[in-house]
């Protein structure tokens, strides 16, 4: 089980403290506004602790060291995954195919089936060591062990060493302005983003009516 720690503390990067005033709401607005044009990989993190099952999309998954190889997520504070995780120490990080939305949406659902059965419809295969689910059809796997968890905010930051990872071609899935993606590789200029395949409204128009927001584990998505 890994200790959960709070602020950051180091030579590079001092304690996080909260800000000493209180900012101006619509100013706070503008600010996640202009975050939302991060584009990032939509991941699904899944957990095994014992005989219980779990996995989350999340929309926060980074690379942050090539030297020791470590990757970074932002999960809500006590959220199911960020304690399961903490407790079992060994995940999985299932990178998500851009006809996967489906994947996706399921996955950041709080009224799906808890347990096992969040896993029924999707067809999936253990990791070595680990157990964690690993989702068919996604463009990679990472099987991950914590080295540090530490809550910042109302986010747990996690850094996690990566043992194993495999991959395929393919197009990701992208999360960009609050809505899902898939990304194209145009014939002739740079690459462009598309709605997702069964992502309904994921482009909004004058004309369109926006599809409900995927709820994913990040700290842009959950301020609304």
């Amino acid at each position: 089980m890994t200790a959960l720690t709070t602020g950051i503390s180091s030579p590079l990067s001092p304690a996080v403290a909260p800000p000493p005033t209180r900012p101006h709401t619509e100013s706070m607005r503008r600010r996640r506004r202009a975050l939302r044009h991060l584009a990032s990989a939509v991941t699904v993190v899944t957990v095994r602790n014992g005989d219980r099952l779990h996995g989350a999309t999340v929309g926060s998954a980074t690379l942050v060291s090539r030297n020791p190889l470590l990757l970074g997520l932002c999960l809500r504070s006590g959220s199911a995954t960020a304690g399961l995780i903490r407790e079992e120490g060994r995940f999985a990080v299932n990178v998500l195919a851009g006809d996967q939305a489906s994947v996706a949406r399921f996955f950041s659902d709080p009224n799906r089936p808890l347990g096992a059965a969040q896993f029924a419809a999707t067809g999936w295969d253990p990791a070595p060591g680990s157990g964690a689910p690993l989702l068919r059809g996604a463009l990679a796997h990472f099987s991950c062990r914590i080295a540090t968890q530490v809550l910042v905010g109302d986010h747990e930051v996690l850094l996690a060493h990566v043992h194993d990872a495999v991959a395929r071609d393919g197009k990701p899935l992208l999360s960009y302005d609050g809505n899902l993606h898939t990304v194209a590789q145009p014939s002739a200029g740079p690459m462009a983003a598309h709605p997702a395949p069964g992502f309904p409204g994921a482009a909004v128009t004058a004309a369109a009516q926006p599809a409900p927001r995927p709820r994913l584990h990040t700290p842009i998505e959950q301020e609304d």
